[in-house]
């Protein structure tokens, strides 16, 4: 395969995270419009906690469909930020790629969002809605938040990691991301919002105008995400992790340490 480093393929792989997080972004936004937003689908459902049931097991699937997809598997399926930063931490995803990545994980959360608008109209913006931007529960401070996002992402990133080193599990990964996404939703959607996601608040957030705890929600999933790899280390020894891919490694397929062997896996 071409060098990942080389411009067309930064590029294309970049091209392919913001497709996925545009599709997430949208996906998200639309679940959120019916299931917590004005609708019969709402109205059949009752109380907040099993709509948040709901919300979790579709935004679950999509993430997990997202990452099997094939723009998922040839960039790797981040679709988050914080996935592309522990990536690098892990030693298997080029430093040069991580901003570029960002980038567009960040422009296609916003235009998944407005895409959303555009499709659905008003209701989008209604108040059980708000772009499906996140809000801690009333009592939460900065501090707390930030701590429960950060211990929050770091629990996924240490998991991901672990199933990375592991061949064997690597081909549970997508349904093991998509499966703790949903937890996050169905179990923290009441108290911090379980984002985890930098880019799941991003788009949601300026659309709405929710600016209060956006830096946080951008920030602390990112210190989860390096922290992770170090608790890694301390609590299970050193493991190689062999992809970047959230869709798992080929078997036999070496560790990845150095950017140009991204793209050979």
């Amino acid at each position: 395969m071409n060098d990942p480093n080389a411009p067309s393929s930064a590029f294309r792989h970049s091209a392919q995270e913001f497709l996925l997080t545009f599709v997430l972004l949208f996906g998200v936004t639309t679940i959120v419009r019916w299931v917590i937003g004005p609708s019969a689908v709402s109205d059949a459902i009752p109380g907040i906690h099993l709509k948040l049931v709901v919300v979790g097991v579709a935004v679950g699937l999509l993430v997990a469909g997202l990452i099997l997809s094939p723009p998922g598997k040839q960039s790797g399926g981040h679709m988050n930020p914080a996935i592309s930063l522990a990536m690098w931490r892990f030693g298997v995803f080029p430093g040069a790629a991580v901003t570029p990545y960002i980038v567009a994980q960040l422009a296609g959360s916003l235009l998944g969002v407005l895409a959303a608008r555009g499709v659905w109209g008003s209701a989008v913006g209604a108040p059980q809605v708000a772009y499906a931007a996140l809000q801690p529960a009333p009592g939460w401070s900065a501090t707390g938040l930030f701590l429960a996002e950060t211990a929050s992402m770091g629990v996924l990133v240490l998991v991901v990691g672990l199933f990375l080193s592991v061949h064997r599990l690597t081909h549970f990964i997508p349904y093991l991301v998509g499966l703790l996404v949903g937890l996050s939703i169905a179990l923290l959607g009441t108290s911090t919002g379980g984002s985890l996601n930098p880019a799941r608040q991003f788009g949601p957030a300026l659309a709405a105008g929710q600016y209060a705890f956006l830096w946080v929600y951008l920030l602390a999933p990112m210190l989860g995400a390096v922290l992770a790899p170090v608790v890694r280390d301390l609590c299970f020894g050193h493991r190689q992790v062999r992809t970047h891919r959230l869709h798992g490694a080929r078997p036999g397929g070496t560790p990845l340490h150095h950017p140009e062997t991204v793209a050979r896996d």
